[in-house]
């Protein structure tokens, strides 16, 4: 191990940006649209799970919640994450993924899932409390 490297932990992990994405979503082109021309896009997942949440249709907004979760884990480990680590709420990529990891602990608590709620809370906490703070899980 390099005496330069980080001894506290490993890197934070930042997403690439995806300004295709970021344009439509930014200029209200409707989710569904987005999640349909670009599935593997986290933010499009979690803005469909909020606007279920918001909508009072819990088991739909974690059936998107969770797509957009697994989406951004595929992503985060493509971009060498290995499971643990910082992921910094404050880089714009990483929020769609941290919003489907939010939407879906609030779904799961809807439905009653409280276990699966917790685990999701504890690694949005654990990925960045900024982020816990910013979607009201804190």
């Amino acid at each position: 191990m390099s005496l330069h490297g980080n001894m506290l932990g490993p890197e934070p992990t930042l997403l690439p940006a995806d300004e295709v994405v970021a344009a439509a979503l930014d200029g209200g082109t409707d989710p569904t649209e987005v999640a349909a021309a670009h599935p593997t896009a986290s933010a499009a997942w979690a803005a469909l799970a909020e606007r279920a949440l918001a909508a009072g249709e819990p088991v739909a907004a974690y059936a998107y919640a969770r797509t957009g979760y697994h989406r951004g884990l595929d992503q985060l480990r493509r971009n060498g994450w290995k499971g643990f680590g910082p992921v910094p709420w404050a880089h714009r990529p990483n929020q769609g993924f941290l919003r489907a990891l939010a939407a879906l602990a609030k779904a799961a608590a809807a439905i009653g899932e409280g276990d699966e709620a917790t685990r999701c809370r504890d690694f949005l906490s654990d990925s960045d409390p900024a982020a816990s703070a910013a979607l009201g899980l804190a």
